[in-house]
Order: C-alpha cells, then structure tokens, then sequence
C-alpha cells in the first residue's frame, strides 16, 4: 500500500476532498491503514484464558461460560443470558422460542447483515422486508403499521398475510450500528397484531432505549463477534426476561441432552450451540472492561460529529434523542444529490488507509431473497446508497 502521508485527496471534487481533510485532521495519517472496527484487547484477558488452557477447560463446559452469563446478565439486566456459538444462532433460537414454523413468515428489515435473514431461513420460514426510517435505522413503525393494515387480517387470532396466506409470526427489530430502535411503537405494533417481538441486538451491547438496555422485550440475540464492542473471537448470546425460557433456551442449545448426562437422550431436536468456555473467558475479561470501552467509542464518536458539524451536506448519524448508544460503527451520511459519489469516496478513503465500507447489501437484493414478500423500500435503497462506516475501534480515543 502507498504511504497515505505522500496521496492526494481521493478525487478533486469538493466534497471528497472536504471528506477527507476532516478525517485526515481526526484520524492523521500513518504507514498502517486504520481498521473499521478492531478488538481491544485487555486487562485479565490473558490470565482468563491461559487459566483455560492450564486446567483443560476449553469446551463448552467450564467455569467461565457460567461467570459470562453471569456478568452478562448483570450488565444489561436481563434475567438470564445463554451464551451460544454466535450471534446468528442465538438468533436462531430466539425465532424458534417465538414458535416461528416453517412457512410462517418473519418481519424483518432489509437493511441488515444477511445473518438476521438466514436465521429465518433456518426455520424454514420466509423473511417479509420492512422499511426503515432515518433517525435510527431501524424499522420505520409509523409505516409498518400502515403497511400491515393494508395486506394482514386476523384469523382465529393469528396474524396473516392477505396475498400469501401465510402466518406471520414474528418482527425482528435490528439495533443498526449500535443505535437502538425505537422500540415502543414497535411494540405496540406488534402487540395489536399478536406477533412475537425479537431484538435483534448484535450490535447493541452497551446501548440504552429510554434508560434500559436494549435487548430486555423478552427475545434478543447479542454478538460477540471479533468486530464487536465486546468480542469473545466468536460467539453471542440470547438475552431473556424469564428464567423458564432461559432453561427451554439452554436446553435447546445443548443437543436438548437429558437424564443425569451418563446417558446420551435427547428429547427434541437440538443444536450443538454452546460457547466454548476459552471463549467465554476471553468474554469475562471483555465485559470487565465495557465501560471504559463504551467511554473511548462515545469520545470518538463526539469528535466524529464536532468534525463534521460545520459541513453543509455530510453529516455523521447521531444517536436518537430516546436512546444512548455505543456506536459500534460510526456513519457518514452522503446527501441524495450525491450517492452517486458513494464509490469513489470509499475507495479514495480506503487508498488513503481509512478501511471504511458501506452499509450491507439489502436483503431484497440478494438472489436467495430477492422473491420474499417486501413493503416498498425507498429509504432503505437511498441510505444504502448514501452511506460509509468509518475507522470506529475504541483504541482510537482509548485513555
């Protein structure tokens, strides 16, 4: 790679160049290109996971993944956490707890990571993309109750798609980048409707809606992946209001084993879900540092929005007034008379060592998806065209 200190602005347009002297001036140059998001990685980290490795503890059996679920719980408060491989099949599981069967159809944004999209698909159902809204990103329910009142009806108390004739049975709602949803609408949307509310809060470890952690309407689903706040290299966990669910969770997450483990009975079909314990260790260690993680991604995030406040047409997405969020991914927004621009000022800006990327791919873009029932989607086109996350690692205002 060329030395970014020796490159011009990306391109010689005025925005692009205003784009990247604002970011040169935060985010100075240096030989090693600046990651999109990179662990930090701490405090006891090394002593949790070498107590792992000394006493042989690595599976999904052990001390940690307790303390984890523990720690986890405690921190977001939920009743119980179940900690799992990851966060696509804590989703997974949070889907089949809401009773979601193959050829129900789901709820779910379009503008996400295929993996909200995939769980669906797991249980043999049909993802139904619904729009977005601008302040958060997260589904627009002024719209979807519109929507709904148009093509569902009630029959014998079920929710049902008027043209497909299939149940709907579930609305995912996804924290996007870390900026929670505004959940209350939703709720009450899904209430009137009698479907099953899941969060989708991969992304939303640290975020508060009106003062509570997201995660806490019953179903949620947390990531721990390596790009994360808080990483457990690979993994997630099902967050829950009740501990009967929890145990039906942990259940299912372990093979659906019974007996007194000296046998091998299995009384449904389970998953082979669990976290490993070394893992889990590495996520204790994390959690001990959230809050000085969460401080560093806040500061960074203020100087992204003072660098680009001055800017007449570039903003950078704040959190909404209802919520407080982590900002697991910092966004700049392009204004619609300029998306077509959204390329080149990626690349300019990745040549220059500032490794950002768009916005997923729509889920209704994609060809596995692209039959799936879907409201109009305008606003999500326009944000996925408009959009760029930029270098967020908390070690950027670490201290």
């Amino acid at each position: 790679m060329p030395d970014p200190r020796t490159l011009d602005p990306p391109t010689p347009d005025h925005l692009a160049t205003a784009v990247h002297d604002r970011l040169r001036r935060l985010l100075p140059p240096r030989a090693e290109p600046y990651p999109l998001h990179e662990p930090d990685i701490g405090g006891n980290a090394w002593s949790y996971v070498k107590d792992c490795l000394d006493s042989g503890w690595v599976s999904s059996v052990g001390a940690y993944v307790d303390r984890f679920e523990r720690q986890l719980a405690e921190f977001t408060g939920a009743e119980a956490a179940v900690a799992t491989v990851n966060g696509t099949a804590a989703l997974h599981i949070c889907l089949l707890l809401a009773g979601v069967e193959p050829d129900d159809e789901v709820l779910v944004p379009s503008l996400t990571f295929v993996a909200t999209a995939n769980a669906i698909a797991y249980c043999g159902a049909h993802p139904h993309f619904v729009e977005v809204e601008t302040t958060s990103f997260g589904v627009d329910a002024e719209r979807l109750a519109a929507y709904l009142d148009d093509v569902a009806e009630r029959r014998g108390g079920v929710c049902v798609n008027k043209v497909s004739g299939r149940p709907i049975r579930a609305l995912i709602v996804m924290h996007c980048l870390g900026h929670p949803a505004d959940l209350d609408p939703l709720a009450a949307v899904a209430h009137r409707w009698g479907i099953r509310l899941i969060e989708d809060a991969a992304e939303s470890i640290g975020s508060l809606y009106r003062h509570r952690h997201t995660g806490l309407s019953g179903l949620a689903a947390v990531s721990f992946n390596g790009n994360k706040t808080v990483t457990t290299g690979g993994g997630g966990a099902i967050l829950l209001t009740d501990q009967a669910t929890a145990d039906l969770a942990r259940h299912l997450t372990t093979t659906a084993r019974t007996g007194d483990n000296i046998g091998y009975r299995h009384d449904r079909l389970g998953y082979n879900y669990r976290l490993p314990n070394i893992n889990a260790a590495l996520g204790c260690a994390q959690l001990e540092s959230l809050p000085q993680l969460l401080a560093a991604k806040r500061r960074l995030a203020a100087d992204y929005l003072a660098a680009f406040e001055s800017f007449d047409t570039v903003t950078i997405l704040a959190e909404p007034d209802y919520a407080r969020s982590n900002y697991w991914l910092n966004t700049l927004i392009l204004p619609p008379d300029h998306a077509d621009q959204r390329n080149t000022l990626l690349m300019g800006l990745r040549s220059a060592g500032y490794l950002c990327r768009p916005l997923w791919t729509p889920m209704h873009r994609l060809a596995m998806y692209a039959q799936c029932p879907q409201m109009g989607l305008a606003v999500t086109e326009s944000l996925y065209q408009r959009c760029i996350n930029l270098p967020s690692s908390p070690a950027l205002r670490a201290g």
